[in-house]
């Protein structure tokens, strides 16, 4: 938190579903000003609706992918709660599942701007804001994958983007240190949400083979972001990986 007297304000891209809604829930009841960012008004509405009472949290429609939605997001967040003090970089998209001789250029291009760019977008709006306000500083949080690490079959643009995310969050965890900015990346396996269901039926193996894979509780992935962000800005997680136990990853790829 920033001050005692003060909530601090973190901004949760992709809130409207998914880990940015349980995220969003998680830091809400911890005291923390929200500001839920993504492109549908309905879903941020209904993030908004399942949030503790406490503190005042509000919605902000924006697209990651352009600089000038992006940059009226941190304008409406500095104008309405004074600073910010954390981002969540989660907004991403998986793309259209095929081998990478079939991936239309179309869709390649969403996964990247999405993904890659908007997060690089959000976080240079964060540092812009964190170096400017007093106290100096402040937190973010990348939502990397294990596809960070390793690859699932048909899934080139969402590998990419997740080592590239990697290489952003290094990055700007190097060049926060002068200014109080701390930079770290969560990877996550097999949440349950409702873009993971599919894994739990039958996901494509390195094998070529089908398998239905376990899955953890989201809410297991919002108390690790939570940790990471009541952390001192002394102290940061540079990495961090979340993943149901029995999985396929170790071994994978």
């Amino acid at each position: 938190m920033s001050t005692d007297e003060q909530a601090a304000v973190a901004i949760v891209t992709g809130a409207g579903s998914g880990i940015g809604r349980v995220v969003s829930q998680r830091l809400a009841g911890a005291g923390y000003r929200l500001a839920l960012a993504g492109r549908h008004r309905e879903s941020l509405e209904a993030t908004r609706a399942s949030l503790p009472a406490q503190p005042e949290s509000f919605v902000v429609p924006t697209d990651v992918t352009r600089p000038e939605s992006v940059d009226a997001l941190f304008d409406a967040v500095v104008t309405r709660a004074g600073r910010v003090d954390v981002l969540i970089n989660n907004a991403g998209v998986f793309g259209p599942p095929a081998p990478v001789q079939d991936v239309a250029h179309a869709d390649w291009s969403v996964v990247v701007q999405t993904n890659l760019t908007g997060a690089f977008l959000c976080a240079q709006a964060a540092f812009r804001q964190m170096i400017r306000q007093r106290p100096q500083g402040g937190r973010i949080v990348n939502n990397g994958s294990l596809s960070a690490h390793v690859p699932r079959p048909n899934a080139v643009a969402y590998t990419a983007t997740k080592h590239g995310v990697t290489g952003l969050t290094k990055a700007l965890a190097l060049e926060g240190r002068r200014h109080g900015i701390a930079c770290g990346q969560i990877d996550i396996g097999n949440a349950a949400t409702d873009m993971t269901k599919q894994l739990e039926v039958g996901a494509l193996q390195a094998d070529g083979s089908v398998l239905g894979e376990p899955t953890m509780s989201a809410e297991d992935v919002a108390d690790a972001v939570l940790y990471m962000v009541r952390l001192p800005l002394s102290a940061n997680v540079l990495s961090m990986t979340v993943m149901a136990s029995e999985m396929p990853f170790v071994g994978r790829g």
